[in-house]
């Protein structure tokens, strides 16, 4: 709730505004129920809201109900744009196959609770990223809500992992709600940093106007430069015979080495 009445805030203008999100590609990660894939929908976004397979059922039922709601309350409205239900287990190349990356915008509520989830996310995030891709995730920062019991420290792992591989702002509490807001609940909005995703096989959104690609030094050095710049025969046949997931997966990786590396 927190995060769609922050979209319904700042709908009347800026990058949020209907005009602006008509036909954006995003996509919603553990999205449970739905409720924020929807928000995206009424501002015009083509939506893919995910989960795992036992969630589904749910998931779909909601969809399918609230799309018929949504077209007989509102049959004249012209701003909703679509929302569709896809199976993503993290990590899983198949699933992000299918949902047809990249996004103009990845979305998440609270997502992750557990330790072993990080890698899988960060590697899923990465792989559905293009250069103009912005990431927002709502996070609630209180260890216990109800009777869930949340981990500090697996947020602040996450956080860490965030900061090697996005630039991360946090969204100012005046653009929250003035009802639907609390101190522990933080918005973070974020876009891959330039070395981050390949620009090889990776299409650029280019009816995203607002956001610029953030260079770094060294962004167009050789990439065989870390290996001597031999461009051997072997090195070649490998990257030849990775997928595209792969090729992704290992420029992540490279870019996290290579972060603190001045040239």
């Amino acid at each position: 709730m927190v995060f769609v009445k922050f979209l319904e805030k700042n709908s009347r203008k800026g990058r949020f505004c209907p005009s602006k999100l008509k036909g954006k590609k995003v996509i919603e990660l553990g999205a449970g129920c739905g409720l924020a894939g929807f928000g995206m929908a009424l501002l015009g976004c083509d939506v893919v809201t995910t989960d795992q397979v036992e969630v589904l059922p749910l998931l779909m039922r909601n969809v399918e109900r609230n799309k018929s709601w949504i077209s007989q309350s509102n049959p004249d409205s012209g701003s909703f744009g679509s929302i569709t239900v896809a199976e993503l287990d993290w990590g899983n190349k198949e699933h992000i196959r299918v949902v047809d990356p990249p996004f103009d915008y990845i979305i998440g509520t609270d997502v992750v609770y557990s330790e072993h989830l990080l890698q899988p996310l960060m590697e899923t995030i990465i792989a559905l990223s293009g250069p103009k891709t912005k990431i927002m995730y709502t996070m609630l920062l209180d260890t216990q809500i109800g009777y869930e019991i949340r981990s500090t420290t697996v947020h602040e792992q996450m956080m860490q992992m965030w900061k090697s591989n996005f630039n991360v702002k946090t969204v100012s509490k005046s653009k929250m709600d003035a009802k639907y807001h609390h101190p522990s609940i933080y918005l973070y909005m974020m876009d891959p940093k330039a070395t981050l995703i390949p620009e090889a096989g990776i299409s650029d959104n280019s009816n995203n106007e607002e956001e610029e690609v953030v260079s770094n030094p060294g962004d167009d050095e050789d990439p065989e430069a870390e290996n001597g710049g031999t461009g051997s025969d072997s090195a070649e046949a490998k990257t030849d015979n990775l997928d595209d997931w792969e090729i992704r997966r290992c420029g992540a990786m490279a870019a996290r080495l290579l972060k603190d590396v001045k040239l």
